[in-house]
């Protein structure tokens, strides 16, 4: 740990779109409320606090939502609405720190070593910031307060919703090994088995593994997980973090088995996704075709041209070209998604020729 330890806050604003539309239609408040489609083929977006206790959860089919708790309530996404309500959040956020690193709409890390609002402490500051959410916005968020930014992110859970959480200097260690290794923050489920199999099930036995054993497990990760199981984060806030990507996806309400269908569904992706580039003027170079089939099995492509996609034919051709290298289709396809990654500025506007 440093001589002088940084204050870093996250903020995570609580059920947020689900939260939202509760605020805005007093008739949902109290109920299981969805933000998604009651369609066969729909998902979960996010799940107020009511939802979430008869174990509805985000990304969860809606079909399962149901099953769960029949008197689900499920409202369309309003996106604008949330980017709004967002850019609110984040405005408070500029009253107290001038080093801000989104995460996405609901949730970001602040540091607030500098103190720029003179509060004094960073505990204080997540009270200050909290209230003001919800004097402003009449939304609750929950802070996570720490010395780096794994453990502020983590402590964030800890008293949801409408709380907070403090882990100190000297602490972090301590507070890590009480954590099932499910909870870690970079802990995806394909890792947490593979830890399972390994007698690593919490944050205390993730701490015993060394340095070695890691690495050879889990590769580049190890050193990261060798870090944090000692309460180690030495990445600070970046207020320039950099987008790495953009993407769109569809899952249909039948499976698509003709191929000129599919290649339509691909070019009206391809359309969106550019249509964000045109607007953030970010042109990546990669392009991926994500292919889901009825048996939930997912195939990827993907191409890289020599320099950024600057127009959305070359997009949409790309594209098309990469979902007919999974032709013959081996089942009935149940989503597609396009991507658009490795970022550049605007070049020139000579694109580059597709590869051959």
């Amino acid at each position: 740990m440093e001589s002088a330890p940084r204050k870093i806050i996250h903020i995570d604003m609580d059920a947020f779109y689900a939260s939202v539309e509760q605020r805005d239609d007093p008739a949902l408040r109290g109920k299981p409320v969805v933000v998604g489609s009651p369609a066969a083929r729909g998902v979960i977006a996010a799940a107020s606090y009511e939802a979430r206790q008869f174990g509805v959860r985000s990304a969860m089919p809606s079909s399962t939502a149901l099953r769960k708790c029949p008197q689900l309530i499920f409202v369309p996404h309003r996106f604008e609405v949330y980017r709004a309500v967002s850019r609110q959040i984040h405005e408070i956020f500029a009253a107290f720190t001038d080093l801000i690193e989104p995460l996405s709409l609901d949730e970001a890390y602040l540091d607030v070593t500098a103190d720029k609002a003179g509060v004094g402490n960073a505990t204080q500051t997540a009270r200050q910031i909290r209230a003001r959410i919800l004097a402003e916005t009449g939304l609750t968020a929950s802070a996570g307060i720490s010395y780096n930014k794994f453990l502020a992110k983590m402590a964030s859970d800890q008293n949801k919703p409408n709380g907070q959480f403090v882990v100190g200097p000297g602490k972090g260690q301590a507070f890590v090994a009480t954590l099932p290794i499910g909870r870690f923050y970079g802990v995806g489920e394909v890792t947490e088995a593979k830890m399972k199999r390994l007698k690593i099930e919490t944050g205390e036995d993730l701490h015993r593994q060394s340095l070695e054993f890691l690495i050879h497990h889990f590769g580049r990760s190890g050193p990261w997980f060798y870090g944090i199981a000692r309460g180690v984060d030495d990445r600070p806030v970046n207020p320039d973090r950099e987008r790495k990507s953009s993407g769109s996806e569809t899952t249909f309400e039948t499976d698509l088995l003709d191929t000129a269908r599919i290649e339509t569904e691909i070019a009206a992706l391809a359309e969106k996704v550019f249509a964000w580039c045109q607007k953030a003027q970010a042109y990546g170079r990669t392009a991926t075709v994500k292919i889901k089939y009825a048996d939930f099995e997912q195939a990827t492509r993907r191409r890289s041209l020599a320099a950024p996609i600057t127009d959305e034919a070359t997009l949409r051709l790309l594209a098309q070209d990469l979902v007919r290298s999974v032709y013959p289709l081996r089942a009935g396809v149940r989503l597609l998604g396009v991507t658009v990654s490795s970022f550049a500025s605007a070049p020139p506007s000579v694109q580059a020729a597709l590869p051959v």
